[in-house]
């Protein structure tokens, strides 16, 4: 089965009404299990398959999911392209609540995380300046200004350990560096959907303004849960439209990205790394 569009759905976002010929298909990787099973249909005449990033009844934290896992799935699938939507903070007074932001940039502010495919005998150092796939991103920026968003094009997003939220030091920290948007999800995803040669965009839906706002300083799930609901429906018609665009020619670097990546001499990779990598870097390594 070949599939070359892929959605993760974040909070808020575990399913797609207008998936249809749904079929379960589970996945066991080198790397553990994914968050669920991939969910493959028809969504807008395209085969698509779908993720829930926290799991069924959102429960995996962002510290506990298996990204590696989650990314080589959708790659073993074939997919080429990956929409992500995600819950977000914004650390501007101009994109409230209900917006959309499409970023291109991200800061890293985990601790705990493998954000890579390679080691145990196989050096790789992707290209990582631009980290969002640029059609793709206008593609989803596109498809939610269609959905009717309210959407923000570019900006970067730190990503957060978590699972707690900012301190206020923190959150007028990040303000004072420039960024966007705050979240605990896409950086991870980002890295490893470009290390796999996926194109990769995200639709940062806006849920509260963090606790720098003096409206918002004591930011809180309830809070975000009735955002949430508004988000996810304006988030559903944007993805379906994104996916009516696509498959097109893939004329970026993303799908190339290890081409001169790959830095260990291949008689010194071990077997067993080019047999559980053989999606990801079967074409070069042979």
């Amino acid at each position: 089965m070949t599939v070359q569009i892929g959605v993760i759905g974040g909070s808020g976002l575990y399913d797609m009404p207008e998936l249809t010929d749904r079929q379960e298909i589970p996945i066991t990787t080198p790397f553990g299990d994914p968050s669920g099973p991939y969910i493959v249909g028809t969504l807008r005449g395209r085969r698509v398959a779908f993720l829930a990033r926290h799991g069924a009844g959102h429960r995996i934290l962002p510290s506990e999911l298996n990204f590696r896992a989650n990314i080589f799935g959708f790659k073993t699938l074939g997919v080429e392209w990956i929409i992500s939507a995600s819950a977000v903070g914004s650390l501007k007074e101009e994109y409230p609540p209900l917006d959309i932001v499409i970023p291109d940039q991200f800061f890293d502010r985990t601790r705990t995380r493998i954000s890579t495919f390679f080691g145990h005998g196989l050096a790789a150092h992707v290209s990582f300046a631009h980290p969002v796939c640029p059609v793709l991103g206008r593609i989803a920026g596109d498809a939610a200004e269609s959905a009717g968003g309210r959407v923000h094009r570019g900006g970067s997003y730190v990503c957060i350990e978590g699972p707690q939220f900012s301190t206020l030091a923190e959150s007028k920290l990040y303000r004072s560096w420039g960024m966007d948007v705050i979240g605990m999800t896409n950086l991870q995803e980002a890295k490893l959907a470009r290390e796999a040669e996926i194109c990769y965009a995200t639709l940062a839906l806006v849920t509260d303004y963090d606790c720098w706002h003096p409206g918002h300083d004591h930011v809180s799930v309830e809070m975000i849960v009735a955002t949430l609901m508004q988000n996810a429906r304006t988030a559903q018609r944007a993805i379906a439209e994104g996916v009516s665009r696509l498959p097109i020619e893939r004329t970026c670097a993303c799908g190339t990205a290890l081409a001169h990546a790959l830095i260990t001499r291949p008689d010194a990779v071990p077997a067993q790394v080019i047999k559980d990598l053989a999606p990801i870097v079967g074409k070069y390594l042979r």
